[in-house]
């Protein structure tokens, strides 16, 4: 992901020690004797440290590491120093076979073409354990005596896509789950309970509370979307103040797939995107945030609150930067409560820089960013200028949900999820056509699923000509971002797996 242009000091700290005692207890932290400088000969899964590839890092929560899935995995190659650095091969990795993911699914990736030093794509896996209480029929209801306690088991998948560093992306790939957990016993009883009951206790202060909710129609799976949006809601604050308190800067895109009671929840911010390829179809099962697809919610937000824009921008869009020769001429415009376009005679105060600018990959949230949803990013600022990105930002993500009870799911039905450098270059029909062609051929070999993800990688980055993805004019394309693929298989929905 292309980091954003403008940063700003650290404030003041803000009662870090109490979300790192809370969250962060187990980390080891930057400086610690915990990490050690990376060296040619360090594996994906090992420590880098402070002072790793010759620059040092602020204090932080959590060492720079890839998954801890991908211990073990060999050393990378000494690069060729006469090469460039976008034409040198890169190494893509693999877990081991040995260490099996859950649902034995598949996972690779790459770290962009020296772009930065750091891969700042994380990713996560495992299973989650969420305690349920029952409680008896006491009669002092007031102290809810705790009768049982039990489990209820799910599983987790996560990609976060680092930008302006990785330090965002890995607090959140470690941090997350946790808040998912905890948001999750908040709400299990309600969630295994034939209906959602009005309150948790399950006492009725009013005789038709039954009514009132099945009449709203909620039921258990939105119990579990509000408690996703709620960690992740969570999660951005324990970025916030763990950057202020260490005085870094930069956000990460989050998109997270969780099996709970036959369903699949797939929980996106930011512009990764997933994928659900069948024998005889695909379909994105997620959503992209960015300045142009999100572009009414942004200037309605301007709209509500001009202050945001400083006198500096404008709300509104035009097809193109206006000029001073413009002024008086009835130009194309949109505001925030149009999805069509209208004509508007050019007034001064529309020749300032547009809040949205740009189209595709290309368009940018204040001249600045690229994604209009996410976590952090909370010390970013317009470059030279004192102006906030983080209220345009939203930490909640767009959830979508599967019932895997009520799909007919073939052997080679997957998932494929992917930062957005696999989808710059490659297209939802042709990850799914390499998809359904790769795991037919290799229908066989138990580590398809890894070599699948890696194979997709491959395809992005021009290794052999005849695999090469080429444009509409006939240009090669190529990715020179970092690139993190899982490929969930459907049909083990029904197996367990060790948490990894």
């Amino acid at each position: 992901m292309r980091a954003p242009r403008g940063q700003s000091p650290a404030s003041a700290p803000m009662s870090a020690e109490w979300f790192r005692r809370r969250f962060l207890h187990r980390a080891p932290s930057w400086g610690r004797g915990q990490s050690e400088p990376r060296v040619w000969g360090t594996g994906p899964g090992d420590t880098v440290g402070p002072q790793a590839c010759g620059r040092a890092r602020p204090a932080g929560p959590f060492p720079y590491r890839r998954p801890k899935f991908l211990r073990g995995v060999g050393p990378p190659p000494r690069p060729d120093p006469y090469l460039d650095a976008q034409i040198r091969p890169r190494p893509v990795y693999c877990p081991a076979p040995d260490r099996p993911l859950p649902w034995n699914a598949g996972y690779a990736e790459v770290i962009n073409a020296e772009k930065s030093e750091f891969n700042e794509d994380q990713a996560a896996c495992g299973q989650l354990s969420i305690k349920h209480r029952e409680f008896g029929d006491s009669e002092d209801q007031e102290w809810m005596i705790l009768c049982q306690e039990e489990y209820v088991t799910g599983c987790y998948w996560a990609l976060f896509d680092g930008h302006g560093g990785p330090t965002a992306a890995v607090i959140a790939s470690n941090v997350l789950h946790s808040c998912l957990r905890r948001k999750l016993e908040d709400v299990v009883g309600g969630i295994l309970a034939p209906q959602p009951p009005m309150h948790l206790s399950g006492c009725r202060i009013c005789p038709s509370d039954p009514l009132f909710v099945e009449e709203k129609g909620i039921r258990a799976q939105d119990l579990v979307i509000g408690a996703i949006e709620e960690a992740f809601q969570e999660c951005d604050t324990v970025i916030g103040h763990e950057m202020t308190a260490t005085g870094q800067s930069g956000g990460c895109t989050a998109l997270i797939i969780l099996y709970l009671e036959g369903k699949l929840y797939v929980a996106n911010a930011g512009d990764s995107r997933a994928i659900l390829v069948q024998k005889e179809g695909m379909k994105a099962v997620s959503s992209e945030f960015t300045p142009e697809t999100e572009r009414r919610r942004i200037q309605h937000l301007a709209f509500i609150d001009p202050r945001l824009l400083a006198n500096e921008f404008t709300r509104l869009e035009f097809p193109r930067r206006l000029k001073g020769e413009d002024l008086g001429q009835k130009v194309l415009f949109r505001d925030y409560n149009m999805n069509g376009w209208g004509y508007k005679q050019v007034e001064k105060s529309d020749l300032k820089y547009p809040l949205v600018i740009g189209q595709g990959k290309q368009a940018r949230l204040l001249g600045t960013l690229a994604v209009s949803r996410g976590l952090g990013d909370h010390q970013l600022k317009v470059l030279d200028s004192d102006i906030d990105i983080k209220p345009f930002l939203l930490s909640i993500p767009e959830v979508t949900v599967i019932d895997l009870e009520q799909e007919e799911t073939q052997e080679n039905d997957v998932i494929i999820m992917a930062t957005d450098g696999l989808w710059d270059v490659l297209s939802n029909e042709q990850v799914a056509q390499l998809t359904r062609t790769f795991l037919q051929d290799n229908r066989h070999d138990s580590n398809r699923f890894s070599e699948l993800a890696k194979l997709l990688i491959h395809r992005t980055q021009g290794r052999e000509q005849s695999t090469w993805e080429q444009s509409s004019t006939g240009k090669v394309l190529v990715s020179y971002d970092d690139i993190s693929v899982f490929v969930i298989p459907l049909h083990h929905k029904k197996q367990n797996s060790g948490d990894s």
